[in-house]
């Protein structure tokens, strides 16, 4: 992991911002509240179905992007708002019509203010709510139910006096039980990304332990006296929230600011990769603990949390094809990426389209990804290694291996492809069957070991026969769409039920939703962990700040 640990201090609210509201409040934000429209992938635009096309009041364009103005409702291009700025005195805050969030012409750069943020969430009870009778029939199915309470739950609420009835009457007619820690988190502006593998984190045992048990304590933390940010301690806050008991989905707007001042490489509205995303976190929690954790002497292990729950070991084998030799690398990783075995070529089009995702003609398999993973693969020519026995670079073959299972499997499925001699980058939609419970004996040291010799010896490496092999899926992040347009959802093993996460929206789900999505990043949680978790974690009626959880009716 990165060893960076640069030093950051939070940056000065927008002025602009501030004096708008003293000015203006909220009417402006109320006026055009009319004006948004959210699409079913949560994203939040503004439309006007009784205006013609929205163009740049100085260059007459359409394209690209468009700003707003909450003064005087004008629309400029990105080329152009520095002029409607210095036109118009004042005139500093407007939106972006695309997807409906705070930029600031003056600083010329997106703006987060929570009010404008209930403004538009409280847009979906008003667009998404059906009026309909509370004597409705009761054999409305659970995800009919789901979906109602889900876009009623995504509300920010503006009235929580005129808006509490009803959400009293959807929670009594509801069949369906979300545990403890299952709350919905608002889309920031292209954050799915984040939110889905935030999901992932909130109900990974081990983290959830950690945090829950008050083992980083913001209150208490080293670096909040200086002023720093740490980004531990807004995850710390973000589990104090979600395990609070309260089901009005949480806006996670001070960890996307923390994320971006420790990755100021990724910091933009921009789609990102949750993969990418998910390594970046792990990272920066591993520079703020491993300072007040002692390493391991003897193999030198970190014992930061993000280590202790992720980290694994692979082995790298790589054996001269002129005398043998064979010289052994070892590697830590927090996960690992697979490519899809793609043996069936004939399901793919010659124009290189990929086949869809429902298409299980064209499919791979998760085991077949290990075998492939774990396959030995010949170097080129380009490729020779230096020998060690033969004093000379050779051609060589490369074999990969666990050595040792990390308490949490990370499984990456690599669907973006990126060609450098083409300059062309596509997204592979090919499906994927993965199972529930893997056993990951035949991809370990010591079962490679054996099969390269023809079980002549036994385990030279007995690291990883101290834990379990036997792991159980707990969560999968999927990504649908292509690659330059996509969004990620969250689907979590619950008490075995499967619970679809999709930004600020919860439902339950049946399996099979499950197994048909478009997996791109699993999470395995080894068998005996999980068994000690549940025992753990299956009630929490207090927490460890003694902060009162809300029960809930059937769970608890």
């Amino acid at each position: 992991m990165s060893q960076r640990n640069p030093s950051y201090s939070n940056p000065t609210p927008c002025n602009h911002l501030a004096d708008y509201k003293l000015r203006y409040g909220l009417n402006g934000y109320k006026s055009i509240q009319n004006h948004f429209k959210t699409a079913p992938n949560g994203r939040t635009s503004i439309q006007n179905p009784d205006s013609k096309l929205p163009r740049c009041g100085s260059c007459d364009g359409y394209k690209g992007r468009l700003y707003i103005c909450l003064i005087c409702a004008s629309i400029s291009c990105s080329d152009h708002t520095p002029l409607h700025n210095q036109s118009e005195k004042g005139h500093d805050l407007a939106v972006d019509v695309e997807r409906a969030e705070l930029f600031c012409y003056a600083c010329s750069d997106q703006v987060y203010d929570p009010d404008f943020d209930r403004t538009v969430m409280s847009k979906h009870i008003v667009v998404a709510v059906p009026e309909k009778s509370q004597s409705q029939s009761a054999a409305e199915s659970i995800g009919e139910r789901s979906s109602k309470r889900r876009r009623l739950g995504s509300v920010d609420l503006l009235d929580l006096k005129n808006l509490k009835p009803l959400i009293s009457v959807k929670d009594q007619r509801s069949k369906s039980c979300y545990p403890l820690g299952l709350r919905g988190l608002n889309n920031l502006g292209n954050t799915c990304f984040m939110n889905s593998v935030l999901q992932v984190f909130l109900h990974t045992p081990p983290l959830s332990n950690y945090f829950l048990n008050d083992q980083h304590n913001r209150e208490t933390c080293s670096k909040r006296p200086m002023g720093q940010l740490c980004l531990p301690c807004d995850i710390d806050y973000i589990f104090s929230a979600v395990f609070s008991g309260d089901h009005v989905p949480y806006s996670p707007a001070q960890f996307l600011h923390s994320w971006w001042q420790h990755s100021a490489n990724l910091a933009c509205y921009e789609q990102q990769d949750a993969h990418e995303f998910f390594i970046s976190v792990l990272d920066r929690i591993h520079e703020r603990e491993q300072k007040s954790r002692s390493q391991d002497k003897e193999n030198g292990d970190c014992k930061c949390i993000a280590h202790k729950a992720f980290s694994g070991q692979l082995r790298s084998d790589v054996t001269c094809m002129t005398c043998g030799f064979t010289s052994t690398t070892y590697d830590p990783c927090v996960d690992i990426s697979l490519d899809l075995d793609t043996q069936d070529f004939s399901s793919r089009n010659i124009a290189g389209k990929s086949a869809k995702p429902a298409d299980f003609s064209s499919k791979s398999t998760l085991s077949g990804c290990l075998d492939l993973f774990t396959r030995p693969e010949k170097l080129g020519s380009d490729q020779k290694l230096f020998c060690q026995n033969c004093q000379e670079k050779r051609n060589s073959v490369k074999q990969m291996s666990i050595r040792r299972l990390p308490l949490v499997l990370c499984l990456h499925i690599k669907r973006f492809e990126h060609s450098f001699v083409r300059r062309t980058s596509r997204k592979i939609d090919r499906y994927l069957q993965f199972p529930f419970s893997l056993d990951m004996i035949p991809y370990l040291s010591s079962s490679i070991i054996r099969n390269r010799y023809g079980n002549r010896i036994f385990a030279s490496e007995g690291d990883e026969l101290d834990a379990s092999s036997k792991f159980e899926i707990f969560a999968v992040v999927s990504h649908s769409g292509t690659l330059e347009s996509g969004h990620y959802v969250t689907y979590l093993r619950l008490r075995n039920r499967w619970y679809k996460c999709d930004d600020a929206w919860i439902t339950e789900v049946d399996e099979e939703m499950v197994r048909n999505s478009q997996c791109y990043m699993m999470f395995y949680l080894q068998k005996i962990a999980n068994h000690k978790s549940n025992d753990e974690l299956s009630c929490l009626p207090i927490s460890p700040r003694n902060d009162a959880f809300q029960q809930i009716a059937g769970c608890c």
